[in-house]
């Protein structure tokens, strides 16, 4: 793709003086931009930009991703629960390149020549794995979930062990795999239906938990408590303490780049995909700080016994003890389903991803993966991908048989894995970019793009760190953080099997458009 990439400016150029003053349906546009790239249109376009936030939106599913990590938050109190709630983001390069595999074609694109193939070859995997790890933490987040439930049912009388756990996991991820490929004709209407059931259920848990605690004893908590109380369950000093907090937020709202790999699915593009990221990282981090702030509210001040619950999930308890049996019974139903949508949207992004780099040739067995389906009720859908990275979830998942330790990590592959991924492009940007940059419809400005990309780098950095700490100074087999270890040796061994192996076949993103091909997309993506 080299001579492709050399002329991306100026064709992208081009194409927006183009597009301004000729009249051309936004699906054609798409097409053509993603020509410039050097890509052909194998997908099918179908996602409006509202769908395209509620990928992300659904991902970041609020309140089941809060239910899923408050042990993560609550050793620090209210203040780590409630004034975590931050993120950082950049929507520029997305606008102006919108292509599924989105972070590792940027990194090729801006990085040096020594350094492009074998950085956008580790974003690439970096981004894959993440979003795998994705995977694996929303749907063992669900199967405890579901589990809970069952003991809530049962009293508490009844805990699942891990061997269970495992059994419903892996059946809910091959659930999404099956739905994902044969309900793709309307995945941007169950997407859209995930916007009113989230918002709907942040709603009724604001308004339903203050009600429910006021009816017993004691009463709600004050908001000195909810914004001032700092507790530290942790053996690590207090400010620590409220630092590793943030990892709750920062797994809860790293789910936008789902919408860069949705991207070639998306109409107008260039203007969905970063208001898809801006908008739900944005909305998200709002209602998310009204949730923890009412659940903070209503919880009970015992905030070991709550982390400790017989249920097995803290959010469990909160609901317990303000709603009770069948009130707690009814909210977790509806949590549940929400988390069950979020596992089927990240599947989708992982395998549009994952699917971007096969055709690029960089996975094993690319030849096979890069295959776009031509059956009918599966046309135009990765659906050989979507049962890879099915596989490769199932697979993965198997750490959660070993500890709590271990389960925990899957968490931390997602924040690391796509962090990794989100920094060195925008990292490369700002080294390397210089003049090649053409902003796309969506820009920060002149002024501001630069800096807000420096905070994001730094801030990608020290989450990275972050993802890495033990749960305690003096941390034990059985209270490491083993993140340092997978993802560790997932990038080393990635940089090994590239400079063995992969640098033979990998050259960077690989145009596969031919000038008849341009013709023949414009016509049948009008006909999708």
């Amino acid at each position: 793709m080299d001579d492709t990439m050399e002329k991306v400016i100026s064709k992208t150029s081009n194409r927006r003086l183009s597009m301004a003053t000729h009249d051309s349906t936004p699906q054609a546009g798409d097409t053509e931009l993603l020509a410039t790239l050097g890509y052909k249109q194998e997908l099918r376009r179908h996602y409006s930009t509202l769908q395209i936030f509620a990928v992300a939106f659904s991902i970041m599913g609020l309140l089941p991703s809060i239910a899923t990590t408050l042990a993560f938050s609550m050793p620090a109190g209210p203040v780590g629960m409630v004034w975590g709630m931050q993120t950082i983001f950049s929507a520029d390069l997305a606008s102006a390149m919108p292509t599924a595999g989105g972070l590792y074609f940027w990194t090729h694109y801006f990085a040096s020549e020594k350094w492009k193939n074998p950085l956008s070859f580790l974003v690439g995997y970096s981004n894959t794995l993440g979003l795998i790890g994705g995977i694996c933490s929303i749907d063992y987040g669900f199967a405890n979930m579901l589990l809970s439930v069952i003991s809530l049912a049962r009293d508490g009388n009844w805990s699942a062990t891990r061997p269970v756990i495992y059994g419903t996991y892996v059946a809910t991820v091959a659930s999404h795999g099956f739905i994902a490929i044969f309900f793709a004709r309307i995945m941007p209407k169950i997407q859209s239906a995930c916007i009113f059931l989230n918002i709907a259920l942040v709603v009724a848990t604001v308004i339903a938990l203050p009600i429910g605690k006021s009816n017993n004893s004691p009463p709600v908590n004050p908001g000195s408590y909810v914004f001032g109380e700092i507790q530290n369950s942790t053996a690590w000093p207090t400010g620590w303490a409220f630092i590793m907090a943030w990892l709750s937020p920062i797994w809860t709202i790293g789910a936008f780049d789902s919408c860069v790999h949705m991207s070639e699915e998306a109409t107008h593009a260039a203007r969905s995909v970063p208001l898809g990221i801006i908008s739900s990282a944005g909305l998200c981090g709002l209602l998310g700080f009204v949730s923890l702030a009412v659940i903070a509210a209503s919880m009970d001040r015992n905030i070991e016994g709550i982390l400790g619950s017989k249920f097995g999930q803290p959010m469990t308890q909160i609901y317990y003890d303000a709603l009770g049996k069948n009130g707690a019974l009814g909210f977790m139903s509806v949590v549940m389903v929400v988390q069950f949508f979020m596992g089927l949207s990240i599947v989708l992004a992982a395998s549009r991803q994952s699917w971007a780099f096969s055709r690029d040739n960089a996975l094993p067995l690319s030849s096979f993966f890069r295959k776009v389906s031509q059956r009918k009720y599966m046309r135009y859908q990765p659906v050989r991908m979507v049962c890879g990275v099915v596989v490769a979830s199932v697979l993965i998942g198997l750490l959660c048989l070993i500890d709590e330790a271990a389960s925990n990590a899957l968490f931390s592959l997602a924040v690391a894995g796509n962090d990794l991924a989100w920094l060195t492009p925008i990292l490369a940007r700002l080294i390397w970019g210089g003049d090649r940059f053409i902003p796309g419809e969506f820009y920060t400005g002149k002024y501001l793009s630069k800096p807000i990309g420096w905070v994001a780098v730094i801030y990608m950095v020290f989450v990275i760190i972050l993802s890495m700490i033990p749960s305690g100074p003096d941390p034990s087999a059985q209270t490491m953080n083993y993140t340092i270890v997978i993802n560790g040796s997932l990038w080393v061994g990635a940089l090994i099997y590239y400079y063995l192996h992969a640098k033979k076949t990998f050259k960077g993103p690989m145009t596969n458009i031919s000038p008849e091909d341009e013709g023949m997309a414009l016509e049948k993506d009008s006909k999708r």
